[in-house]
């Protein structure tokens, strides 16, 4: 049958085929024709393609290291804005969703924090640390639209502080906004609106510099709408479950058990990051009518 897992015919995706092919072998002849017939459509197609990227791709260690990464970078880069610019521990606990106890201990570790204790050089040393989320990003990116990673200088640092800028932005400015958006009727239209917006310019922007724009943008909207789609039903529901669970482990545990608590939620937004990234290369790269139309009629050329 040999069905197309990953279409770049790496030894993966032969093994990952072959098993696809022993599978449908195994199944009753009555079920056999229609599986046989929905793995050919589009949508068969594409699912097949999509489990075979993750696994090239190996989605739940890439998920992980991102989600530590972002934990390590942004969140004392936030605490350096925090202090820096006197805005109080509030901010904090706004973006991070504390509450309770939780709020507490943040107000605590912000109170102990000061000016003098991160200075100019040591502000500057949690920004430069903070760009090993670039790098890990960049190494995912490069697998997941199979090109060729960017080499590493001095000239292309920009990028680095760039996307982790863009990143705090997106964390610190978009919780501000949505929340005096908040106010004007209809209330859930606006902030709504302006998440869906920023998660999907930011989804575009960041692969796009990272690769050096080795991959048009344009090949990145598709993956980059349905990671806004997916964050419009994520998002509420961790408004809903974040603050308890942060509350839970703050009494129980305490500030490690905080840290764990938030990093599986960046854990589930860095899994939605790269998957949706992933669907976006499988469906751009389709060689049939959708994925030539969303190339702009342009094969997508794949570097090793």
């Amino acid at each position: 049958m040999g069905y197309d897992v990953d279409g770049d015919g790496s030894p993966l995706a032969d093994v990952l085929e072959r098993r696809v092919d022993a599978v449908i072998e195994r199944l009753p002849g009555w079920a056999r024709g229609p599986v046989d017939w929905f793995l050919s459509t589009w949508i068969g197609r594409t699912l097949l393609r999509v489990a075979g990227a993750c696994v090239r791709v190996e989605i739940f260690d890439r998920a992980m290291t991102i989600a530590a990464q972002f934990f390590s970078s942004i969140l004392p880069l936030l605490i350096v804005a925090v202090t820096f610019l006197g805005s109080g521990s509030e901010q904090i606990s706004d973006v991070i969703g504390a509450t309770g106890s939780s709020e507490e201990l943040i107000d605590q570790a912000v109170r102990g924090s000061s000016t003098a204790a991160f200075g100019v050089v040591g502000a500057l040393l949690v920004l430069v640390s903070a760009t090993s989320l670039s790098r890990a990003l960049t190494r995912a990116f490069a697998v997941v639209w199979q090109v060729e990673r960017p080499r590493m200088s001095l000239r292309s640092a920009w990028r680095w502080f760039a996307v982790v800028m863009v990143l705090l932005m997106a964390v610190v400015v978009v919780q501000n906004l949505t929340q005096r958006a908040g106010v004007l009727p209809p209330r859930f239209l606006w902030p709504t609106a302006l998440s869906l917006a920023t998660d999907v310019i930011v989804a575009i922007f960041v692969p796009w510099v990272l690769l050096a724009g080795r991959v048009v943008a344009r090949w990145m909207v598709p993956g980059a709408v349905a990671f806004g789609l997916v964050m419009m039903v994520v998002r509420p529901a961790a408004d809903v479950w974040l603050p308890w669970a942060l509350d839970v482990s703050a009494e129980r545990y305490g500030p490690i058990g905080m840290a764990f608590t938030y990093l599986a939620w960046l854990y589930v937004v860095a899994f939605v990051f790269i998957g949706t990234a992933v669907i976006g290369q499988v469906v751009v790269s389709d060689r049939g009518r959708a994925g030539a139309w969303l190339r702009g009629q342009h094969g997508l050329t794949q570097e090793a």
